[in-house]
């Protein structure tokens, strides 16, 4: 599916791959992201309410915040790094090194665009470095974290 996204008065064409599938695979001038949505009520997964066309409107309030969304790093992070899959600034990181993950654990949150989004390990393994610090901004692909080559 393509869709037009305007970001700051730019329009961006995203094709965007099967929605179902975990990881979601959009695709933005050339670059590939993946998106791991996290479960709840607004992605379809956990409770909604229903009424009988007999019954008067159900009205659902918004969340207070949105929880964070879960970005996995593309395929430009090899096996033994994590790079950054979108720029955005670190806002927590959740790892050492020494620390010993596994696949879809926690390493980081990365704030873009006032979205917090989670990035999780691509593999198991024992974390080797991190290459950035609370408060940092990255830009698309800066390194991020290293783990111990397997």
């Amino acid at each position: 599916m393509k869709v037009i996204v305007k970001v700051d008065d730019k329009l961006f064409e995203v094709e965007i791959d099967d929605l179902y599938a975990r990881p979601i695979l959009a695709h933005v001038e050339g670059q590939r992201f993946e998106v791991w949505p996290e479960a709840g009520p607004a992605y379809g997964t956990g409770p909604t309410a229903h009424a009988s066309p007999a019954a008067e409107p159900v009205r659902m309030s918004p969340p207070e915040a949105a929880p964070p969304r879960t970005v996995l790093p593309s395929l430009q992070s090899s096996a033994d790094a994590v790079h950054a899959p979108i720029p955005g600034v670190i806002v927590s990181i959740a790892v050492k090194p020494g620390d010993v993950v596994e696949v879809g654990q926690e390493l980081c949150i990365l704030e873009a665009m006032k979205m917090k989004n989670v990035i999780r390990s691509p593999r198991a393994g024992e974390i080797a470095s991190i290459h950035i610090d609370v408060g940092q901004h990255v830009q698309h692909s800066d390194l991020l974290i290293e783990f111990v080559e397997s």
